[in-house]
């Protein structure tokens, strides 16, 4: 296998495929559901399995994070499985410092979780986790009794949490980050008095609170809408210690889905059943209104792109999934017109700023692009050969290399970035029958 060490390679060349894209993909697990089941396992009182669990840099800060905490964890990444042994909703560790690298989940998911200790907490990552906020969960925090400050006083880490966590009623700016709603919500049915959240401003990326509400119930706990802007956790609920198992993850899966829909070719992923509780299928919607073929079976996805390879142009409001709106960038200069991604301002504040990041790779690419607070607007132009930056940005690396499957001289820096959420993301694509060469950069 090559996986791509950051210390010898410096970028990856995607080739052109000879004929379109044909392949059933073996995805691993689904990352955001790995670190809820993680935190759910953690809160429960007793051993906990959870398997095809995704082994990647974000569960690593997690796992690392959980042991530091005094939990007893074992993972077996061969296995894809990871045993945890919860404490019934005690933090076992009196103080512990944590390092979430640069995991949105981990560093949301923690806070949370350590306002349930006796102990006082720090939490820190890397400097552009330094740069996303994270003042409006440590606020709901502290509403709901707990001590919780930013450091620095700049609302994002380095930050200090110590219970515990009386419960009752709280607010939050949910336009932010949902992130920090399925945090409050995971560690509520442990707080004295509950949690009655109100939700504040536009409510973004609601799917991935819904998948949070489905794995609380999958685990023994009931927590519900009350109404568009109140979630309820009652009091004294406990989560049940026993095995989950997780779905392929859908986010990664769209990398495959968009290749077929680019080169009109076809991708079957399996462990992605049709009762899936992850949001960012909702991309297999607007690949078909795209002009692609979707067949979603009992446990598997299927998606066929048009013959040509021509997609349809569209405009999509992305607020519910916003990861997918990179997928979506690097499938536009393949479309008969403007595609336009709106209602997106949380890419702003991901790994790296998601819109400008965006934008600029399409213009080296030759594509008209327009760009405002919350959206982008491509416009297809011939495309011609160019170095990608891809700003430590997963998700930028495994989105536009769907590129290069149709275009000769595409290459992406820095590749190694992809083991955030996909190690083996290159070997994955090159089993797929991509042929990728590892070199030094032509930087542009």
């Amino acid at each position: 296998m090559n996986r791509i060490d950051r210390r010898r390679e410096d970028a990856v060349e995607v080739r052109p495929l000879a004929a379109p894209f044909h392949a059933v993909v073996d995805v691993p697990g689904s990352k955001s559901m790995t670190n809820r089941a993680l935190i759910l396992a953690a809160l429960a009182d007793g051993a906990s399995t959870v398997e095809n669990a995704l082994t990647s840099d974000d569960t690593d800060r997690m796992l690392a994070a959980l042991r530091a905490l005094g939990f007893e964890v074992d993972a077996d990444p061969a296995a894809a499985v990871v045993r945890v042994v919860g404490r019934g909703g005690l933090i076992p560790a009196a103080k512990a410092s944590l390092d979430v690298g640069a995991s949105g989940t981990s560093a949301r998911f923690l806070t949370a979780l350590c306002a349930l200790g006796g102990g006082e907490y720090e939490l820190d990552g890397t400097p552009r986790m330094r740069e996303r906020p994270i003042e409006p969960l440590l606020g709901a925090l502290r509403q709901l009794g707990a001590q919780a400050a930013s450091l620095r006083g700049s609302g994002c880490l380095p930050a200090r949490v110590r219970g515990p966590l009386a419960g009752g009623d709280a607010r939050i700016e949910a336009s932010v980050s949902s992130q920090f709603i399925s945090a409050l919500l995971m560690v509520a049915p442990y707080a004295a008095a509950g949690l009655r959240l109100h939700l504040e401003g536009t409510v973004i990326s609601r799917p991935y609170i819904d998948m949070t509400l489905q794995q609380m119930h999958r685990a023994g706990v009931d927590a519900a809408w009350a109404d568009e802007r109140t979630l309820v956790v009652p009091a004294g609920r406990r989560y049940r210690a026993g095995t989950q198992v997780m779905e392929s993850d859908a986010s990664n899966a769209s990398y495959f889905f968009a290749a077929a829909a680019a080169t009109g070719g076809w991708v079957r992923v399996p462990r992605l059943p049709a009762d899936s509780i992850q949001g960012d299928l909702a991309l297999l919607d607007v690949l078909a209104a795209m002009g692609c073929q979707v067949r979603r079976g009992v446990d598997a996805v299927e998606v066929v792109g048009p013959p040509d390879g021509k997609l349809r142009a569209i405009s999509v409001d992305a607020n519910g999934f916003p990861d997918m709106a990179q997928t979506i960038a690097a499938l536009a200069p393949f479309a008969d017109g403007p595609v336009e991604v709106r209602n997106v301002a949380s890419m702003r504040v991901k790994e790296t700023d998601r819109i400008d990041a965006v934008a600029a790779e399409l213009r080296r690419l030759g594509q008209d692009v327009e760009t405002g607070p919350d959206w982008f607007r491509v416009t297809p132009r011939p495309l011609r050969p160019a170095a990608l930056r891809t700003y430590d940005d997963h998700r930028m690396a495994m989105s536009f290399a769907v590129v290069g499957l149709r275009v000769p001289g595409v290459r992406l820096l820095d590749p190694g970035c992809v083991a955030k959420t996909f190690p083996t993301y290159w070997d994955t694509l090159a089993k797929a029958g991509v042929e990728i060469e590892y070199l030094e950069p032509a930087r542009s």
